[in-house]
């Protein structure tokens, strides 16, 4: 595969289609491979691949978009944020290199600040201190909590200013190895229960490697949600993970109704998860129908 580079762009808005569409439809010069949105979130996912000019420019023309389009003065949801494009992770495909991708995210972060006059934080292989590696620590204090953030010197931004977009607040953008957003919903409308589950899975407290985990309630399907980030689901799979959430929520008396993926997941992770619960033998994407049928074209 040619050099290629993934970026799975997250904004504030999940709820209105049309802010949704014009977002999308600025990214030109890029494949979008899949867009997800989440009205409770009240957040969208948007993965695309092209080349690191392609992916960069993509990112900045939806960005300057979300500036006319997106207020977070206003902004609501389940989920952690503090920007009105929140996170833009570059992801290095085939031949391209991880040395590349933090090019990408510093090129992006640059722009950024100097053109919209965003703060940006620079995350993950991208960080300039380990203090920034973790998107969580770079998040905490979330949109309401930028302006005493920003002003503490050790959280001045990696580029732009030392204050908040007054609409758009600040950016996280960084390079990383592939991850996959993966929810799970239990059989209660309880979110303390989520709360603990989350508590009990996630690497930070003592749970499994490569977790990153919150409890949130999703108010359209009345039930909470463990809602993750497994940020190397090659080395924990999600099976695992899976089997973790049930185990600990028959503790309280209650099912797992059902898991989702955010954005896009590779083939291999779904594999890992087929030998696990159907124990199939010697199970390799040379067996798998399609999989083949892509190779022998190419």
């Amino acid at each position: 595969m040619a050099k290629q580079f993934e970026c799975a762009l997250n904004f504030s808005e999940g709820k209105s289609q049309q802010v949704i569409r014009a977002l999308v439809q600025a990214a030109r010069g890029v494949t979008v491979l899949n867009v997800a949105s989440d009205p409770d979130h009240n957040r969208t996912v948007v993965t695309y691949v092209g080349s690191a000019e392609a992916t960069v420019a993509a990112a900045f023309q939806i960005t300057a978009k979300a500036v006319e389009l997106i207020d977070m003065n206003s902004h609501r949801g389940a989920h952690p944020r503090m920007g009105a494009v929140d996170v833009v992770p570059f992801v290095p495909l085939g031949a391209a290199t991880m040395d590349e991708a933090i090019n990408c995210a510093r090129q992006l972060g640059q722009r950024l600040g100097d053109e919209l006059q965003i703060p940006v934080y620079l995350y993950e292989e991208a960080a300039s201190s380990p203090q920034r590696k973790n998107l969580a620590n770079v998040r905490r204090g979330e949109f309401e909590g930028l302006g005493a953030k920003l002003a503490d010197p050790l959280w001045r931004p990696d580029f732009g200013p030392a204050h908040p977009h007054p609409t758009a607040g600040a950016t996280a953008v960084g390079a990383r190895i592939y991850l996959v957003a993966y929810n799970v919903n239990l059989g209660t409308s309880d979110v303390a229960i989520a709360q603990a589950i989350a508590r009990t899975v996630r690497a930070k407290t003592g749970g499994l490697q490569d977790v990153k985990a919150l409890g949130v309630m999703i108010q359209a399907r009345n039930l909470a949600q463990v809602s993750m980030n497994v940020v190397n689901p090659f080395r924990t799979p999600l099976y695992r993970v899976l089997e973790t959430v049930r185990m600990e929520a028959k503790l309280y008396g209650i099912p797992v109704v059902g898991s989702e993926v955010v954005g896009l997941i590779p083939l291999s992770v779904l594999l890992d998860a087929a030998r696990y619960y159907l124990q199939i033998e010697d199970l390799t994407e040379d067996r798998v129908l399609e999989s083949r049928l892509w190779k022998d074209k190419t």
